[in-house]
């Protein structure tokens, strides 16, 4: 078995293609639509350090066709330590265990990738990001590789004119960010709203990343009500854990409006031009599993 280090991972990554990454995201979720995969949910278990320190340590996993894994991760105090393990789906035998701090942070932004690919109008050219941390970085590189945004819009409580200025983006308020926005990206780790969803513009999609916390939410019931739909990676998942859906009032969202990316991605349903979307992330083992495998195939050729 093959002990795969931080800095492997990394390269690996880098020279994968974009469309490569893409692929093997989009192929991972029309299998688990298809029923050909299969999603183990996050499970947390915490406690309080004799120093006082917060710990955790949670898992995560999935079934694929060739290979089977587990994301297992530590956090103490808010900083976390991930490691994925891969199985062949042939043997049951152990292929490798990574190091994957860099992996998750390039899997949230590159399943956003996939989505932004899938629902957002052709003709988007304004991104707005709100956030200027880890994941806003990873995002506007990912989407930038995408679309050609002729605008990119920076809304952050700390650190957003030095992140605007880094990335050539324009500093703004979170009204001007919201109601601006043709692909509108929440990075954060706000609790509640960040904005008013009466402020975004039809034909919007809204990708709210910033929490896997049933507690915490990012958007508001005004711009959930709004949408014509919201695609959620897997449904258990996005029920147990998104707070934008444990949170809304009764009836906000009607569960024909709820849609797993994976089904969209099998079989694409007409875009209403002045439909909002919303897509909400709360990160799910099968995209840590798709890109581990797509890791571990780069670097051994197989």
């Amino acid at each position: 078995m093959l002990l795969i280090t931080e800095a492997q991972v990394a390269q690996a990554l880098s020279l994968a293609p974009a469309a490569a990454i893409h692929s093997a995201l989009r192929q991972a979720f029309v299998h688990l639509a298809e029923g050909r995969a299969a999603v183990l949910a996050r499970g947390r278990a915490g406690a309080t350090a004799a120093d006082g320190a917060a710990l955790m340590v949670s898992a995560m996993g999935a079934v694929l066709d060739d290979v089977m894994g587990t994301k297992v991760y530590s956090t103490r105090n808010g900083q976390f330590q991930f490691v994925i393990t891969l199985f062949d789906s042939a043997s049951g035998a152990p292929l490798a265990t990574l190091e994957a701090n860099e992996l998750t942070r390039l899997r949230t932004a590159a399943t956003t990738a996939l989505a932004v690919d899938a629902l957002a109008a052709p003709e988007a050219s304004v991104l707005a990001l709100f956030g200027a941390g880890t994941q806003a970085r990873a995002h506007v590189q990912a989407l930038r590789g995408l679309r050609r945004f002729e605008r990119v819009l920076v809304c952050a409580r700390s650190g957003g004119e030095a992140f605007a200025a880094e990335i050539g983006a324009e500093l703004v308020d979170a009204a001007s960010a919201a109601a601006q926005g043709d692909v509108i990206v929440t990075c954060t780790r706000a609790s509640e709203p960040l904005f008013d969803g009466t402020l975004v513009r039809p034909g919007a999609l809204v990708a709210a990343v910033g929490s896997s916390k049933p507690a915490a939410r990012e958007l508001d019931d005004t711009l959930l009500a709004r949408a014509a739909a919201v695609v959620v990676e897997w449904l258990p998942a996005a029920r147990a854990e998104a707070g934008e859906l444990v949170r809304a009032a009764p009836g906000v969202i009607v569960p024909e409006r709820l849609i797993e990316l994976g089904s969209l991605l099998a079989a694409p349903l007409p875009q209403d031009p002045q439909a909002i979307t919303v897509y909400k992330s709360v990160g799910i083992g099968l995209e840590d599993v798709a890109l581990a495998r797509l890791v571990y195939q780069t670097l051994t050729n197989g």
